[in-house]
Order: structure tokens, then C-alpha cells, then sequence
């Protein structure tokens, strides 16, 4: 399984609970959606993928590595802006308070799900401007968050998801949903897939899954498909 991440955490537990109901083992690989859709269309043996936006979906769709009509939306999730543990900032007004740091984590927004989904939220604000030139480019939002975790960044942008598993940053801003884009994550099967993949895509859209996703943070949008084991 391809999948992006930020589900590092979440898609571990839910495999567990999916071998524990008789579900074969899932071998996963995160990283950016954008590079696994890379590898994807290069011919890497995927047979789930779930990317952090549709766009990388559609590329595999257009490349013939994921049929049309198989993807489904899975998961949504929301901005935060976060700083060090340590850091004097208790909290943002809105995205105008970004100016006051000299640099700022990011998710490459060259190409990355997290790192486009700020930018357009800056780009909305009218602050992305000013602020391009101070952002550091990671290679994914796992890479932005353990930067300002270590404090080697004063502040970064990441899913709400990714800051709530870190005890050494705090949010200081939480992004309201009228004024970002939608994060969604789009699951689908690679085409040729076995049918072990679509069982366990079937487990995702399940209770057992959507109650682990709930319990880290994310919101759950799929449902009503059977999965094995209940």
C-alpha cells in the first residue's frame, strides 16, 4: 500500500486491526502523494494508493495505472499553523501574523498535497506573496513537522493531525474551513490489484477503521462498505 505521510500513524493501527480480522498483511510505503504517484506510474508493484489530493489520483487515471471510477474520497483533514513547544507565540490573529517569522515550514508547495494546500491558503489571504521567499520547502508535511519540532524552524503549516501526535510543537493558529481548500485523501485501487487490496480498501470504509481515523484526528467520508472480520 501507497500512501501518504500523514497517515503513517492511522494506516498502521487500522492494518493491524484489518490482519487481526483475517485480512492479509499490509505492507505499506509513505512518502508524499506526489512522489508515490511517481513510482506508481514508473511501474512500482502498488496495489492501494491514497493521496492527500485528487490531482495525483487523476495522473494515475490518465496513465492507466488506476481505472476510472474506482477512487473513492476517504478521509478529510485541516490546517494548523505550529511552532516550537518552547517558542514564545501563544497564538496567531490570522495569516497576516506569519510576517513576523523570518522562516517557514512547508510541505514543498512545488508539489506536495500539504505544501499546495497552504499555499492556496495563502494565495487566498494575499500574504503568499511576502511570504514565498521565507519558506523552507520539505519533502513531505512529516519532514515540516519534525523541523519545528526540533526547533530548527520557527514555524510551519501542517495537518491538524500531524501536530496533535507531536508533544514538542503547539498550534498557535487553526485554520477555519471557509477560508482553506478541502483536504481530502482519495483512495483507489492500482489497477491489477488482487483482491486482498480491495478487501482491505473495503476494511477502510468500515467502523473498525473509521473509528481509528476519528480517534487520530481525522474526519472519516466514506462508509457502508463491508469489510472482513466485521
Amino acid at each position: 500500500m501507497f500512501a501518504a505521510a500523514s497517515l503513517a500513524d492511522a494506516f498502521k493501527e487500522v492494518a493491524s486491526a484489518f490482519e487481526a480480522a483475517g485480512g492479509a498483511r499490509v505492507v505499506f510505503n509513505f512518502a508524499a502523494s506526489n512522489d508515490l504517484a511517481r513510482q506508481i506510474e514508473a511501474g512500482a508493484s502498488a496495489q492501494v494508493f491514497v493521496s492527500a489530493n485528487r490531482e495525483q489520483v487523476e495522473r494515475l487515471e490518465r496513465a492507466g495505472r488506476v481505472r476510472p471510477g474506482t477512487a473513492f474520497p476517504l478521509l478529510g483533514n485541516t490546517l494548523v499553523v505550529i511552532v516550537p513547544r518552547t517558542s514564545k507565540t501563544r497564538s496567531l490573529s490570522g495569516p497576516r501574523d506569519l510576517l513576523a517569522f523570518d522562516r517557514l515550514a512547508l510541505a514543498d508547495p512545488a508539489g506536495v498535497p500539504a505544501g499546495i494546500y497552504a499555499r492556496e491558503w495563502l494565495e487566498r489571504a494575499r500574504v503568499w506573496e511576502q511570504l514565498a521567499g521565507r519558506v523552507v520547502p520539505t519533502l513531505d508535511v512529516r519532514a515540516a513537522l519534525s523541523a519545528v519540532a526540533a526547533g530548527n524552524l520557527p514555524a510551519g503549516v501542517v495537518y491538524a493531525t500531524d501536530a496533535a501526535g507531536s508533544d514538542r510543537v503547539r498550534v498557535v493558529y487553526r485554520v477555519p474551513a471557509t477560508d482553506a481548500p478541502e483536504v481530502r485523501y482519495i483512495a483507489a485501487p492500482v489497477a491489477g490489484a488482487p483482491k486482498a487490496a480491495a478487501d482491505f480498501l473495503a476494511f477502510l470504509r468500515g467502523p473498525r477503521a473509521r473509528e481509528i481515523f476519528r480517534r487520530h484526528g481525522f474526519a472519516p467520508l466514506a462508509s457502508g462498505a463491508a469489510n472482513p472480520g466485521g
